[in-house]
């Protein structure tokens, strides 16, 4: 069975934590054999540091390298559409960074190219593939805490000094940088259902993206998703899942999660420890979607069957009218 081949978009720190995770995979079964940057010398510094044999100074180049399977998007999230849409006319798979699109347009026009070039598309939400979130599914499916009624999610860090999460014109938005992983949880639990609802109250930072905010999304049968976000502060970042025979509970972290607590009986899931420094907490983890990714690929999957075009949609419907009601635009959003 051959290798699947990766080329890296970008030489920025979740690239880094990205490499760093492929390590911890099988070397027969994973193979980088590129990286691009806009500035040469950045992605000839990666290549050296994480064994890249072929180093390019623009993504145009990475685009028509034929060794190639797949390439891994990690730019800023304005970047995001042009670079996707780049390899996918060059006939290349895509694994692109969350958000996917800045809005649900862009999600659309990506979806689309992609299925017109007959490519395989995924949004890297990568807290879908832990061993941790495979778990939840099957408690879920054998009915250990019942019906699902309530779902909490928190995500907060102090990032206001970080110009990517405050400015605009780099796409920052609490949102879109981390509140996006407690809707894409709800949308998990809540198996892909539209919300008959969505209620947003939050504050903005002075550069007009949105600093802390709290989000409701009514379903049907009278449940709810309560999530909360903050650029401002840290939160506990925990996460729970109550139904009506008990609780499953995602202490610490729970977009990479490495421990659930079921009806009170604690479930460990460690992870593999990095080879080099890492940028972010638990980004070994993102081993899981790239093994995810090879899957599909050998599969000959165009989509994944468990970050699906159609869930990457709605996460981005979700977020659009969260930022509709907090008074949060860009320049992506004029028609």
């Amino acid at each position: 069975m051959e290798a699947t081949c990766w080329g890296i978009c970008s030489a920025g720190a979740i690239s880094h934590d990205f490499l760093v995770a492929l390590k911890t995979l099988p070397p027969e079964e994973h193979k980088v054999v590129a990286i691009a940057s806009r500035e040469l010398s950045r992605a000839q510094k990666y290549a050296q540091t994480h064994s890249i044999p072929k180093a390019y100074g623009s993504y145009a180049e990475l685009a028509q390298d034929p060794d190639v399977d797949v390439v891994y998007v990690g730019v800023i999230h304005p970047y995001h559409l042009p670079s996707t849409l780049l390899f996918i006319q060059a006939g290349k798979n895509v694994l692109c960074e969350k958000p996917l699109g800045m809005n649900a347009a862009e999600v659309k026009a990506m979806v689309r190219a992609a299925r017109e070039k007959g490519v395989f598309l995924m949004e890297a939400f990568w807290s879908r593939f832990f061993p941790a979130s495979e778990r939840i599914h099957s408690l879920l499916s054998a009915g250990i805490i019942g019906d699902v009624v309530v779902v909490h999610a928190e995500f907060g860090l102090p990032l206001l000094t970080v110009p990517r999460c405050t400015e605009k014109e780099l796409g920052g938005s609490g949102v879109l940088d981390i509140g996006l992983y407690c809707v894409q949880l709800a949308c998990m639990i809540f198996n892909g259902e539209k919300p008959e609802s969505i209620v947003a109250s939050g504050f903005l930072h002075d550069t007009g993206v949105d600093k802390i905010g709290s989000i409701i999304l009514n379903f049907s049968r009278s449940r709810q998703a309560v999530l909360t976000y903050t650029l401002m502060t840290q939160l506990p970042n925990q996460a729970s899942i109550s139904g009506t025979k008990g609780i499953i509970e995602i202490p610490g972290f729970f977009w990479c999660p490495k421990q659930l607590v079921v009806n009170g009986k604690n479930e460990e899931f460690p992870l593999p420890a990095p080879s080099q420094k890492l940028n972010f907490f638990n980004s070994t983890g993102l081993r899981y979607e790239a093994e995810h990714v090879r899957q599909c690929l050998l599969q000959g999957l165009k989509e994944s069957p468990v970050m699906s075009h159609a869930d990457s949609q709605l996460v981005h419907y979700i977020l659009d009218e969260v930022r509709k009601q907090l008074g949060v635009s860009y320049s992506q959003d004029q028609p």
